[in-house]
């Protein structure tokens, strides 16, 4: 069924034809994305040029440092959902840096033998974060593009911490948006998955089409004059043909608080704050 104005324009550069996922990356100096996330996850891996692109960008958006302190909190639980259900590799692909409760940092606090991969396009935020990861010998970071996952599965870093024979967790939080369909993100999504062995997941959140964050989008270019990509939303029956083939599992593709929460105090349980949705899915064989 056509879901009408479910998407925005797909983006990207054009190159020898094949659209690639767009970058927004900048000189080690500049500031950058995923140190504003950093500091509104509460870290000190940032400074006062991305302290300064962060009030900028809550002047347009005031929920945007809680969107993505939740997106953390998902990103948490669905962490410890599948240590228990025998996961012990991660592959975090468009990770961020790897700090404030990501992935190795949970994983290994329950297994301490869980290995984790991180891959993110950015080569600020690569060189950064290999540099958090030093002396982790479980932990590693990959500078690449998720769009291309034959070249991310052979990556010496991938090749030597995940074994293809075991079941390993796909993480793609907060980052599909920035995936158009030309780059078809369903086909990127089952080929990551059936790399491994049987009992892999993948954990994804995404964006659904919001008229408060384009506004806020053009609010954001009109008053600093800084270009932002377009997105890619899509809405939870899109979610759920990216997952096609793998079971998804309970609660299935809900806002980002109904999914197994935690019931803590300070947990908005208000769906109707949220425009983004969340998933688990696993391969059974």
């Amino acid at each position: 069924m056509t879901k009408p104005g479910s998407k925005s324009t797909p983006t990207g550069r054009h190159d020898g034809g094949r659209p690639t996922s767009p970058r927004w990356t900048g000189a080690p100096e500049a500031p950058n994305v995923a140190r504003v996330r950093d500091y509104w996850l509460g870290g000190s891996h940032h400074g006062p040029r991305d302290r300064k692109l962060a009030e900028q960008f809550t002047v347009c958006a005031p929920h945007l440092p809680y969107l993505v302190r939740t997106q953390r909190a998902f990103l948490a639980r669905a962490v410890r959902y599948l240590v228990e259900a025998g996961i012990r590799q991660f592959l975090d692909l468009g990770s961020g840096l790897p700090t404030m409760g990501n992935v190795h940092q949970v994983a290994q606090r329950l297994d301490r033998s869980a290995r984790v991969v991180y891959v993110d396009i950015d080569p600020v935020v690569a060189a950064e974060s290999a540099l958090l990861l030093d002396g982790l010998d479980n932990t590693a970071y990959l500078c690449a593009d998720l769009t291309e996952p034959d070249a991310v599965l052979q990556a010496p870093e991938v090749r030597r911490l995940l074994d293809p024979d075991e079941p390993t967790a796909v993480f793609l939080i907060d980052v599909l948006h920035m995936v158009p369909d030309a780059l078809q993100p369903a086909e990127t999504i089952s080929t990551y998955v059936n790399a491994f062995g049987p009992g892999s997941h993948v954990a994804i959140s995404h964006i659904c089409r919001d008229e408060g964050l384009l506004a806020a989008v053009t609010m954001f270019q009109q008053l600093f004059g800084i270009p932002v990509p377009e997105f890619t939303f899509r809405y939870p029956m899109d979610v759920v043909d990216l997952l096609a083939g793998l079971d998804i599992v309970e609660p299935g593709v809900v806002p980002i608080p109904f999914w197994r929460p935690n019931r803590a105090p300070e947990e908005d349980q208000n769906p109707e704050n949220f425009r983004t949705c969340v998933a688990v899915a696993r391969r059974e064989a």
